[in-house]
């Protein structure tokens, strides 16, 4: 259930970013293909991060030090790219204009997944 709760909350989130970071977009025929295209989008997301990013953090562990975490915000962003990357590859109507979308959508899904995240009760948020 708490997977199922992550993915809904990763999807509201990267859908929040396609209305207000210029350069996302979900651009399929319908609304229908939209939805879906979103949730595979999160599921992508989500274990782009669940993989790569603890490898990251072990490997640019001094670049978190030495910039006192703002490397985080990079490390987010070309992970968005990646997903936009991976996206691409599997057809999905999704894209990520560069690497300032990429940068600005990373921290608001961040900051939406954050604040949906504080309406779930902790029954259900099994991290």
């Amino acid at each position: 259930m708490g997977f199922v709760i992550r993915l809904a909350v990763t999807a509201v989130a990267l859908w929040i970013t396609t209305l207000i970071v210029p350069g996302i977009d979900v651009a399929g025929d319908t609304a229908t293909t939209n939805v879906l295209t979103i949730v595979v989008v999160a599921l992508i997301f989500g274990l782009v991060n669940a993989v790569l990013k603890p490898v990251i953090k072990v490997i640019g562990c001094l670049f978190y030090v030495l910039t006192l975490g703002l490397f985080a915000l990079v490390v987010n962003a070309l992970l968005f790219l990646l997903t936009d990357w991976l996206a691409q590859q599997l057809d999905l109507p999704f894209s990520v204009d560069g690497f300032w979308p990429a940068f600005w959508g990373a921290i608001v899904v961040a900051i939406v997944g954050w604040l949906i995240s504080l309406v779930i009760p902790d029954k259900y948020d099994k991290r």
